[in-house]
């Protein structure tokens, strides 16, 4: 599936100081112990699109745009990728708005390939919001920075020039991740690209460190068997958190964003 592959398992990342605050309540089905930094579950720029169309109880559509872990490589059945959870997630909390989360993640792409397939892939759907999963590849097949973020500004120009609000979910913190020595230099080169874009960043890399650096999870306890994806807990997991954050920017995006501004200062 990859081009390249890391023998090593070093699990090399700082420390994280960030106190837990657990998500909001929502699917029944909700992996046990699930929780993250607060901090770390607001998103610091708004989707204002998504939020507009949330308000009004208007149809609701979101593309999941990625690789491997969007496509749901290392869960047990694709009901269980994060794509289908997010969708349980937000029919539960919005039960009479008519929702979809379309799946459009294909394993080993780079953001190459799905930039070259944004047309025909995303915005040929007419989404609200598009959840673009980018970077893993990057890392695990050395790319260079320079190209990569070059590539992640051309597609988010492109989704924003359609009126699609974006949100970027950076690469899981995974023992395969945070072996190479670029991992940390690609989270940041994204977060930087994004804020630089004004648009939202889940920091799943982070969220992900602090289960195991804060919270002392196992790397077994969210990861597959490969060290390089997740598993149906931290899919479950992921899609709790991210339709969190998006509830609450619909619902309090001002006063999320400022919250989040202060807490990062």
């Amino acid at each position: 599936m990859f081009r390249n592959r890391a023998a090593r398992v070093v699990a090399v990342f700082a420390g994280f100081a960030w106190a837990f605050a657990p998500a909001g309540a929502l699917a029944e089905d909700t992996p046990p112990g699930c929780s993250a930094p607060g901090e770390l579950v607001r998103l610091d720029q708004s989707i204002t699109h998504t939020a507009a169309t949330i308000a009004a109880g208007h149809a609701l559509r979101i593309v999941a745009l990625g690789s491997s872990s969007t496509a749901g490589t290392g869960a047990s059945t694709p009901a269980n990728s994060y794509p289908s959870r997010l969708e349980a997630e937000l029919r539960t909390h919005f039960p009479e708005m008519d929702i979809h989360v379309l799946n459009r993640g294909i394993g080993g792409e780079d953001a190459r390939e799905m930039v070259a397939r944004l047309d025909r892939s995303v915005i040929a759907e007419h989404p609200d919001l598009v959840l673009w999963q980018v970077g893993t590849n990057a890392i695990v097949d050395d790319e260079k920075l320079a190209v990569e973020a070059s590539l992640v500004r051309i597609g988010i120009n492109r989704l924003k020039a359609a009126g699609i609000d974006v949100v970027i979910v950076d690469p899981q913190y995974a023992p395969m991740v945070i072996a190479k020595p670029q991992a940390t230099a690609v989270v940041r080169m994204l977060d930087t690209v994004a804020r630089k874009a004004h648009v939202a960043v889940f920091h799943r890399f982070a969220i992900m460190g602090s289960w195991r650096q804060t919270q002392h999870l196992p790397f077994e306890q969210f990861m597959s068997r490969d060290g390089l994806h997740m598993n149906d807990w931290s899919y479950g997991c992921m899609s709790r958190l991210l339709a969190t954050a998006i509830i609450d920017d619909a619902n309090h995006p001002l006063a999320a964003r400022s919250l989040a501004s202060r807490e990062r200062s």
